[in-house]
């Protein structure tokens, strides 16, 4: 006799956007500007969260994460490439944060849905639908709360979310 063979029917994942929702590609202020993150912003995504290690883990959304931790040039190649897969697959959205000429990565924007290894632990499955988070590197702190401000209304205003949990910033 065969014995049948059964395998765990594991329930697909809804996706993060609508089909018809077009992420936005860039957004620019006068303060900076976000553009997808990707491999050709290695060098300078590495610098700048390498330089403000202490600064990130003591941002709201960072603190108690494993992240940002050291690592090598080419780990964070890495990382870049699955960032901008996640992109490209809208499995996720992270954003590099520009200086307003567009040419010094100054911070990052994360947009993931909720309970993956990207979003906000204090985000909520089934209360949140949506998890941000944001960083700038130390030298340029002052752009935080204006960063988060911008973020937060932009969040609102152009992506498909009811409910995001963004931690607030004092």
């Amino acid at each position: 006799m065969l014995q049948a063979r059964y395998r765990p029917v594991v329930a697909a994942r809804p996706p993060f956007v609508p089909d018809e929702f077009e992420p936005p590609r860039r957004l620019a202020s006068k303060l900076f500007v976000l553009e997808p993150l990707g491999p050709r912003h290695n060098e300078a995504d590495y610098a700048a969260w390498m330089s403000s290690l202490i600064h990130i883990r003591a941002t709201p959304g960072f603190v108690d994460r494993s992240w940002p931790h050291e690592m090598s040039l080419a780990e964070n190649l890495g990382d870049l490439v699955e960032h901008a897969e996640d992109f490209a697959t809208r499995r996720g959205f992270t954003y590099t944060v520009l200086d307003p000429d567009g040419n010094d990565v100054i911070g990052c924007v994360y947009i993931y849905p909720v309970g993956t290894a990207d979003s906000d632990a204090a985000a909520v499955v089934g209360v949140h639908d949506a998890s941000v988070r944001s960083w700038v590197r130390a030298d340029w702190a002052a752009l935080d709360v204006p960063l988060w401000r911008v973020v937060t209304d932009w969040i609102a205003r152009d992506w498909p979310f009811e409910h995001v949990a963004y931690a607030p910033r004092p």
